[in-house]
C-alpha cells in the first residue's frame, strides 16, 4: 500500500489595510515620496523623505488612519507599494509600523521600526525622523568579524602551545631507562 501525503504552501494574498486605494497612494507618491490621507500636511515628511534620500536612502513615506486589526497588514502595504516604488517603504498608522525595502534587510527594518511604533498619530514626523535615523546609524560590529577574531586567536593559542611543547620537548633530557634488578 502507497501512502501519498501532499502538502501544498500557497502564499496568502496581501491584506491591505480597510480603504486602502493603492493607486491613489502611488499617485500621491509622486510628487514629494509622501502619501498621506487627506487634509493631512505633508510638509515635514517630505522633508525627512527628502533628506533620507539625499543620504542615499530611497525613502517612500506612506500614511493611513487609524490601526488596522494586525499589524501586517502594513508590511503587506508597504510590500506592495515597494512593488512599483523601488527602494524603501515606510507605512505609519496610528501606533503600528510596516515597512518593506529592497536595500536593507528585514533584521535592520525591524530593528527601525521598534522605536517608531505607538507614537501616535499627532507625532508621524517623530516617528520617521526615528526610524530614518536609526537606518542611518552605522551597523555595529558583524558576527562574522567577532567569529574570525575569535577563530584567530585560537588558532594563535594552539600554535604558541604547540611551539613550547616542542622546545620543552627538546630542552629536557631523554631519561634512560636503566635494567631492574631482580629482588631477592
Amino acid at each position: 500500500m502507497t501512502v501519498s501525503r501532499t502538502s501544498v504552501f500557497t502564499p496568502m494574498k496581501a491584506e491591505l489595510p480597510p480603504n486602502t486605494d493603492l493607486k491613489a497612494i502611488i499617485a500621491d507618491l509622486a510628487d514629494n515620496h509622501v502619501a498621506a490621507p487627506k487634509g493631512r500636511k505633508q510638509d515635514g515628511l517630505a522633508e525627512i523623505a527628502a533628506e533620507a534620500r539625499d543620504h542615499g536612502i530611497p525613502l517612500n513615506i506612506v500614511v493611513v488612519q487609524g490601526n488596522p486589526g494586525i499589524e501586517a497588514t502594513l508590511r503587506d502595504l508597504a510590500t506592495e507599494v515597494g512593488k512599483q516604488e523601488h527602494g524603501t517603504v515606510v507605512v505609519f498608522g496610528d501606533d503600528w509600523v510596516g515597512t518593506c525595502s529592497d536595500s536593507f534587510t528585514r533584521a535592520r527594518l525591524e530593528w527601525a521600526e521598534d522605536k517608531s511604533k505607538y507614537r501616535g498619530s499627532d507625532h508621524t514626523e517623530e516617528a520617521a525622523r526615528t526610524f530614518v535615523d536609526r537606518l542611518e546609524q552605522p551597523e555595529g560590529i558583524s558576527w562574522t568579524v567577532i567569529t574570525l577574531v575569535v577563530l584567530v586567536g585560537l588558532i594563535a593559542v594552539i600554535g604558541g602551545l604547540y611551539v613550547a611543547k616542542t622546545r620543552r620537548s627538546e630542552e629536557e633530557p631523554v631519561a634512560v631507562e636503566r635494567p631492574r634488578t631482580p629482588v631477592s
